[in-house]
């Protein structure tokens, strides 16, 4: 059994920055790829960026050039550096974890960008 924990969310203006940080703990666990998917309202979970564990990246068109996935694969954690953020960046930001049994996920954690 994997938990993942998110922080980081929280409110910035258009053009800011926010670093969003998951920490994945269970005994046992081998972690392949993790990531960020995000969830705006009335709108379906989508795609943010994975990193597997030997570092092949995968990110979404509307977030390349401005976010950047990282990973420290000795401590299971995975970040998520925010840059040049959008109002259409606003959503719930979940933390995604897949091992070769199952998928897990986080809470989430909110990221707003407004003025």
């Amino acid at each position: 059994q994997v938990q993942l924990v998110e922080s980081g969310g929280g409110l910035v203006q258009p053009g800011g920055s926010l670093r969003l940080s998951c920490v994945a703990s269970g005994s046992g666990i081998s972690i392949n790829a993790m990531g960020w998917y995000r969830q705006a309202p009335g709108k379906q979970r989508e795609l943010v960026a994975t990193k597997t564990r030997v570092g092949s990246t995968n990110y979404a068109d509307s977030v390349k050039g401005r976010f950047a996935i990282s990973r420290d694969n000795a401590k299971n954690l995975v970040y998520l550096q925010m840059n040049n953020l959008k109002s259409e960046d606003t959503a719930v930001y979940y933390c995604n974890a897949a091992t070769v049994y199952r998928i897990y996920w986080g809470q989430g954690t909110q990221v707003t960008v407004s003025s």
